[in-house]
C-alpha cells in the first residue's frame, strides 16, 4: 500500500501540480519546496488533492512542514490518518 501512495502522490505532483519532472526523478526524500520548487499555493492544493483522493482530512494542524516536507511525508501523514479512522485496517 504504501507503494501506491507513493504513486499516487507523485501523479499528483505531475498531472494536479505541474511539476515538470518524471515521477522516477522524484525522489520520496526530496524536499517539495527546495528540490521540487512547490510553493505555498501548491501546498493548500496538495492538502486539499490528498484529502479528496484518499478520503482522509487533514487537520490544520498536520498541515505542516514537519508532514508536507517529502512524498514519503505525506505517505506517512494519510497511512496515520487512514489507520486512525478505519480501526487500524485499510
Amino acid at each position: 500500500m504504501h507503494e501506491e501512495l507513493t504513486e499516487s502522490i507523485k501523479k499528483i505532483l505531475i498531472n494536479n501540480l505541474f511539476v515538470e519532472l518524471p515521477p522516477e526523478q522524484i525522489g520520496v526524500d526530496d524536499g517539495l519546496q527546495s528540490v521540487i520548487g512547490l510553493d505555498s499555493v501548491g501546498f493548500l492544493e496538495l492538502r486539499v488533492l490528498c484529502e479528496d483522493q484518499f478520503k482522509v482530512r487533514i487537520s490544520d494542524e498536520d498541515f505542516n512542514t514537519e508532514n508536507f516536507r517529502t512524498v514519503n511525508q505525506i505517505v506517512s501523514l494519510i497511512t496515520g490518518l487512514k489507520t486512525s479512522s478505519q480501526g487500524g485496517a485499510w
